[in-house]
């Protein structure tokens, strides 16, 4: 008969808990309404027309980050020679320098030349390619 009253407090209890346990404090309100009604500010919008490299008195993380950029630049165009149907890309040989393309290796036309070096150029942030290319003879 004793367990009866136990149970059943024990089972009050619970309800009280749980009810309890959905309620927030006023300040917990208050800032949720805070950041409901705050200003949302948009990210800064990416400049396309931006330059890729940075001016020569940035600071010394600029040469970092200038060749972080040259090295995409080389995966760019790589990759971009070996979507180009007739282009023989393993045997062009890519490098950036301040995002200025050279192309080097050996290529067995005169039109794969010229379709390897206008896929180059038209690889977004390339400045210039230098064709250091040769016909296989």
């Amino acid at each position: 008969m004793h367990a009866k009253p136990v149970l059943l407090a024990s089972m009050v209890c619970a309800a009280l808990l749980a009810a309890g346990c959905g309620e927030r404090s006023p300040s917990d309100n208050m800032a949720r309404n805070d950041a409901a009604t705050a200003p949302r500010v948009p990210p800064p919008a990416a400049n396309p027309a931006a330059p890729m490299t940075p001016p020569a008195d940035a600071a010394p993380g600029a040469k970092v980050a200038e060749a972080i950029t040259d090295t995409a630049l080389t995966a760019k165009v790589k990759t971009a020679l070996v979507a180009e149907p007739g282009i023989k890309s393993t045997a062009i040989d890519v490098t950036t320098k301040d995002a200025v393309v050279t192309l080097t290796g050996t290529v067995e036309s005169s039109t794969e030349r010229a379709k390897a070096r206008m896929v180059a150029e038209n690889v977004q942030g390339v400045k210039n390619v230098v064709d250091n290319l040769a016909l296989k003879s």
